[in-house]
């Protein structure tokens, strides 16, 4: 059966037919831009795809690590790039959903809605949440009712103020009409012993960093935070079955630089749709938790418009500060 994904990847590959066989790039490598550093989720995504990618594009496509302040570093790099197809931007819900919302984003060096050119949606990587194993609760209703029966009592941890673990977690407890405790530590593997230890209560973690702990039994997985269950974690519920309409993932994405050509767009586009019907690419995408998208780049732009709406509504009715 075809999915939606699928039929729109296929459907983008067919509109960009003719834009092919034009002429992509300079002819020198293209730098594919990852504002986090080497050894990270968005790294290891960035190489799954760059050597099929290269192959497509018919010229070498070197990942390039630029970390700092938060990816608005190797960002802005790309913003300020000619726009000639050489220079391209992997980027995350980070650096262009959540950290335009927060107050100080006027100190972001671009605009992260207009400074670029929307290229491709990549894939989308959904979240797990985990509860020590000594937790009394079992299900995800089961912790939603646990939780009300102990207003300000329990805790969670996160990777930080302002992450996309803090929000999310944040928007899980407005919906649900819950209070907790925040507890932010300098990323969610620090805070994986207090979690097993029963120190804290609850924690929203990737599914790659995440789900080793419960396959080995030092954690419990209640639950994922797409709106539907992943291939990845069939047997996972998805929070929406408890809380309806809760979704916060990961997505990633390919931009280029202000002004790029449509042409030099339509080739890039049809060939990361292609990439991304790749069985070796698919199957790396599945070790990172990271389910392929594809379509159009006016999907992509639309859908990290609302993606980025969002969130600002959420930081702003929950007060959160990424300080």
């Amino acid at each position: 059966m075809i999915t939606r994904r699928q039929f729109l990847a296929a459907a983008s590959a067919a509109c960009a037919t003719t834009a092919w066989a034009q002429p992509v790039h300079s002819g020198k490598p293209i730098r594919l831009i990852v504002p986090f550093p080497a050894g990270g989720a968005t790294d290891a995504f960035a190489r799954a795809i760059s050597q099929k990618l290269s192959e497509r594009l018919g010229a070498a496509v070197i990942v390039d690590n630029r970390p700092g302040a938060g990816g608005s570093i190797g960002s802005d790099m790309v913003a300020k790039a000619a726009p000639d197809g050489d220079t391209l931007l992997l980027a995350t819900s980070s650096t262009h959903s959540i950290a335009p919302n927060f107050p100080n984003a006027i100190k972001l060096p671009y605009d992260a809605a207009n400074d670029f050119t929307a290229i491709s949606h990549l894939g989308d990587a959904p979240n797990i949440v985990l509860v020590p194993t000594s937790s009394p609760v079992k299900s995800m209703q089961e912790w939603v009712e646990y939780a009300r029966k102990n207003p300000g009592k329990l805790n969670y941890g996160s990777s930080g103020n302002g992450t996309i673990v803090h929000i999310s977690t944040e928007y899980l407890l407005s919906m649900a009409g819950l209070n907790l405790v925040h507890i932010p530590y300098r990323g969610t593997g620090l805070s994986i012993p207090d979690l097993v230890s029963g120190k804290l209560d609850i924690l929203i973690d990737s599914l790659p960093s995440g789900l080793p702990h419960v396959s080995s039994g030092r954690l419990r997985g209640l639950a994922i935070t797409s709106l539907k269950r992943s291939p990845l974690v069939p047997d996972l519920p998805p929070v929406a079955d408890t809380i309806p309409g809760y979704e916060a993932i990961t997505w990633f994405g390919l931009y280029g630089p202000k002004n790029l050509p449509g042409p030099v767009v339509s080739r890039i586009n049809t060939a990361v749709n292609q990439v991304l019907q790749d069985k070796e690419v698919m199957a790396a995408f599945a070790r990172l938790g990271i389910e392929a998208a594809g379509g159009t780049p006016e999907q992509f732009k639309t859908m990290v418009a609302a993606d980025r709406a969002k969130w600002k509504k959420i930081i702003a009715d929950r007060k959160i500060t990424n300080e």
